[in-house]
């Protein structure tokens, strides 16, 4: 408990100088103008409820706040790029931090964008506007086979698990959507409590382990999944073929986080690291796939079911296109996750360079359901570094239909991103299965963040959306979206990309398709030449 270490010390100086006080010399008494301040300022710090920080490390986190006083925090530039090579123009952080404590969204002297750079992206405005929409847009997802459709936020809590985020953390991500009235991915690990206790709108993943309707073998057990899908607060229910930040693995989580009440949930051994198989039990063949989320939705009651995937080899994603063409069974969503998203535990190699990056995910499915005439079926998410209106613009003009975020609605709950995740000892009670350090993690207040976060940034959504002169979301398209290519050379993403008509994959596929669209076969995800 050396974080209570500078408490402790100041409460013992206390007590010291007050015995001396009246058994010594009165003299002692003077030190109390300083130490009593301390003692009651870090008793504060412990039933505060506004900094966990502050609640972890009583005292000794003032010295953090004290830095920040002493520099610009907000246009603090990040040392990394994205992805795609566009330097962070501002800390995201403190973007997020902004909006989840419903400050104000604005910031002097312009751009600090060096706007004559590659990669430099931006919409091109009207210069008529239309009045902003004040409620926020939403997106029916919900194909003809479903039963249930449901009215989907245009930004969402992305998949994040008990287990890897702490019981506070998730509790007050659904209290923070339902206040917000926006959707909450449950992640891979199960549907918990923790999940449920709040009434948020929750969207069941369900991982290659099953955690939550698993055998005891560690296969899908379809009649624990019915029993528990048809729960009112699940709206939605998906299956992860894949993750973004580990594609080809499957979930990680350290020992050390695996308690007993985690080791129950997901029905594995207590105190060791739980991996999920890298593949899945349950289907074998992308018709096999089709049919399982048939099923899926069948068993939840007619509620919406898709599938979460990053991109990969091509010919897959082909190849279960062609399996929903045959089985006339269609997915009533699939979230594309990019390559560039975050996770707790990974393998350098693969955060880094394994996986589609989320532009080139999105405009690849997108294209691949317009040509075989899907398109207008099944709604099409995406998640991987959203945090800002502009992103969600981004990614929705060029093909999805709406966005879902982790790691900004991890920074509205308070991570400082002090990257500890997977040593369950995160400072501010997110990440970590501590229960000491948990208790930071004020429920009320950060699901009131979360909220607010949610809402600003859709609202900055709407006001980027007004400002093209658009009535509704879906009006975005690719030819808004400009980006710089060299000094001297600007183009729009539809000049940048080829996006297919109607259908065209099943009449004459283009020739930077033909290969990827002959090699996919509806009976094996192996490409056919081999």
């Amino acid at each position: 408990m050396m974080r209570y270490s500078a408490l402790a010390v100041v409460w013992l100086l206390t007590a010291v100088c007050a015995v001396l006080g009246a058994i010594a010399s009165p003299w002692w008494f003077a030190w109390l103008l300083l130490l009593a301040p301390l003692s009651l300022l870090g008793a504060w710090d412990l039933v505060q409820s506004q900094h966990s920080l502050l609640r972890n490390y009583p005292l000794l986190a003032h010295f953090r706040w004290l830095a920040e006083m002493i520099r610009p925090e907000i246009y603090q530039y990040f040392i990394e790029s994205d992805v795609d090579g566009r330097p962070f123009d501002r800390d995201s952080r403190s973007l997020v931090y902004e909006r989840a404590k419903n400050s104000h969204g604005e910031y002097p002297f312009g751009t600090e964008l060096d706007v004559y750079e590659a990669g430099y992206e931006w919409f091109n405005h009207s210069i008529a506007p239309v009045p902003l929409q004040e409620e926020p847009f939403r997106v029916p997802v919900g194909g003809p086979q479903c039963k249930q459709p449901y009215q989907m936020a245009l930004l969402n809590i992305s998949a994040m698990s008990f287990g890897a985020l702490s019981s506070n953390a998730i509790l007050a991500l659904n209290l923070g959507a339902r206040l917000g009235g926006f959707a909450h991915d449950t992640g891979e690990g199960g549907l918990t409590k923790y999940h449920l206790k709040h009434g948020g709108d929750l969207i069941w993943e369900i991982g290659s382990g099953y955690f939550g309707c698993r055998t005891r073998d560690g296969n899908f057990d379809l009649a624990a999944f019915r029993d528990k899908s048809q729960h009112d607060h699940v709206k939605c229910v998906s299956l992860k073929l894949s993750q973004g930040a580990k594609p080809g693995l499957g979930g990680v989580m350290p020992a050390a986080k695996v308690t007993p009440e985690i080791a129950e949930i997901r029905g594995v051994p207590a105190w060791q690291k739980c991996v999920s198989p890298s593949y899945h039990k349950a289907f074998s063949t992308p018709r096999e796939l089709v049919e399982l989320i048939h099923r899926m939705r069948d068993a939840a009651g007619g509620k919406p079911a898709g599938f979460k995937l990053c991109v990969g080899q091509q010919h897959e994603f082909l190849a279960i296109c062609k399996a929903m063409l045959e089985l006339e069974l269609f997915p009533d969503f699939i979230v594309v996750d990019g390559g560039e998203g975050g996770t707790g535990a990974a393998p350098l190699e693969f955060e880094d360079h394994i996986g589609t990056p989320l532009g080139e995910g999105v405009y690849f499915v997108h294209n691949a359901l317009v040509g075989c005439g899907l398109r207008d079926k099944i709604r099409l998410g995406c998640s991987g570094k959203i945090h800002s209106a502009f992103e969600m613009a981004r990614r929705i003009a060029q093909g999805a239909d709406y966005c879902n975020a982790a790691r900004a609605m991890m920074f509205a709950l308070g991570c400082i991103q002090a990257q500890r995740c997977q040593k369950n000892t995160c400072p501010v009670g997110v990440a970590t299965q501590d229960p000491t350090r948990v208790r930071a993690l004020v429920v009320e207040d950060k699901a009131e963040r979360v909220s607010h976060f949610q809402q600003n940034t859709v609202r900055g959504f709407n006001e980027i959306v007004a400002a093209l002169g658009l009535h509704h979301p879906s009006e975005l398209h690719p030819g808004l979206l400009m980006r710089r290519i060299n000094p001297t050379t600007v183009k729009s993403y539809a000049q940048l990309y080829q996006y297919l008509q109607p259908g065209e994959l099943l009449s004459e596929p283009p020739e930077h398709w033909r290969e990827a669209w002959q090699q996919a076969s509806p009976d094996r995800f192996q490409p056919k030449s081999s």
